[in-house]
């Protein structure tokens, strides 16, 4: 190696094993100009004096007698490279959002460390959840119906409690819920409309579908439906509202101009979500008592094709989620365990694999290389590498976790 003599300062060049420049110093002493290769780059610091290698006998010896100032030079420039093979490849920082329907609160957890941040209380079975346009707002469906199962005697469950039901307004900046609006009886899940003005509810006990009026915080129309709706979608450009009717196996088209239901159609047993491609054409609907997956033409407002995913009664189709592309259709299958994945050019299963117990609501990371599923009897979700499709992780939130949202920091 061949030092370069300067008057007063002299430069060093660290490079790593292949070559790389990764950083350099000055120094006064000329002995200790040139470059040194450091065979690194993440080692412990009581490796480093083994790990860089020296062109004589001499710089040896002059590097043992300034290791502790070289080794904390070394760790500062080395910190970039280390942190690239500890943290997951090219993620930015994100909040999940996670309700929680049992122990009426919301979890918060940081996305890159999978560290809960905070949980905050919301009230009565906290569900569906979205996001308002701005990504300022997040709304949360509360209700004060008690829980109960399918086939549930009804006249055997404590009473509702009205006052508790609407759709929760959390303010992201104060972190904390800042008031309930109305929106009709028993809310469970909902979307909102483009510029997020109007909120499209399902209400559970009431079989019947609100507009409610975001800023006034009031139903502007309802609409009788199928018994027990639940799934709520606007399709893309945002003339209809498709709403599920669990008990019925149905679907209905709000027409939003008209403010009208414009047809009603059947889809499978037990129809629990919808999902629309980007362009429209297409939209899939979860049957959970069919184990299937039902594929509707949009233009003709009917059921086309219906994708079988397993044993009825062991895979039970619940949440729907579109990777960032819509290549990929993601169906958590609730009491069995998995999330399937559909391939939408061909409406075929791709592959499926295991991710906690009863998984339903699905979230994807920004970049969509990270699936998140709330799984509710286990009180966790489950963070899965969708390269590998392989649980990575799972983080301990609420009581019976039930919707799930991803926002960037």
């Amino acid at each position: 190696m061949r030092r370069a003599m300067q008057s007063l300062w002299n430069s060093v060049t660290f490079r790593n094993s292949t070559g790389v420049v990764v950083g350099t110093m000055q120094t006064r002493d000329h002995k200790s100009a040139g470059e040194w290769r450091v065979a690194g780059p993440c080692r412990s610091s009581s490796a480093q004096s083994k790990d860089v290698l020296h062109p004589n006998e001499e710089m040896r010896a002059m590097f043992k007698s300034k290791y502790l100032f070289c080794a904390a030079i070394l760790a500062g420039l080395l910190t970039g490279a280390c942190s690239k093979t500890t943290s997951r490849a090219g993620e930015t920082s994100s909040r999940i959002y996670v309700t929680n329907e049992t122990s009426g609160d919301m979890t918060v957890i940081d996305s890159f460390t999978l560290d809960v941040v905070t949980t905050i209380p919301l009230g009565k079975r906290p569900r569906g959840i979205h996001a308002s346009p701005d990504g300022k707002t997040i709304y949360v469906a509360l209700s004060g119906s008690p829980i109960a199962g399918p086939g549930v005697d009804q006249s055997k469950l404590p009473p509702p409690d009205k006052g508790a039901d609407g759709i929760g307004v959390f303010d992201i900046r104060q972190n904390k819920l800042v008031r309930i609006i109305q929106s009709g009886s028993d809310p469970e899940n909902f979307d909102l409309n483009r510029d997020g003005s109007q909120i499209f509810v399902s209400n559970e006990d009431d079989s019947k579908a609100s507009i409610v009026d975001a800023a006034a915080g009031k139903v502007i129309k309802a609409f009788p439906l199928g018994e027990e709706p639940e799934g709520v979608r606007v399709s893309p450009d945002g003339r209809f509202v498709y709403i599920t009717s669990e008990d019925t196996g149905t679907i209905s088209v709000l027409n939003v101009a008209a403010a009208k239901i414009d047809k009603t159609f059947k889809v499978g047993r037990r129809p629990r979500n919808v999902v629309f491609l980007p362009d429209g054409s297409r939209a899939y609907v979860s049957a959970e008592n069919d184990g299937t997956v039902v594929v509707v033409d949009t233009a003709k407002q009917e059921a086309s094709q219906t994708i079988a995913l397993g044993e009825r009664g062991v895979i039970k189709p619940m949440g729907l989620l579109l990777s960032p592309d819509a290549t990929k259709l993601y169906v958590s299958a609730g009491r069995g365990h998995k999330v399937f994945v559909i391939d939408t050019s061909t409406n075929t299963v791709s592959s499926s694999f295991e991710v906690g117990e009863r998984p339903w609501g699905m979230a994807l990371s920004p970049d969509g290389k990270t699936l998140y599923t709330a799984n509710g009897p286990s009180n966790d979700i489950s963070v899965v590498d969708l390269a590998t499709q392989q649980v990575v992780k799972k983080v301990k939130v609420g009581r019976g976790p039930w919707g799930l949202l991803v926002l960037g920091n």
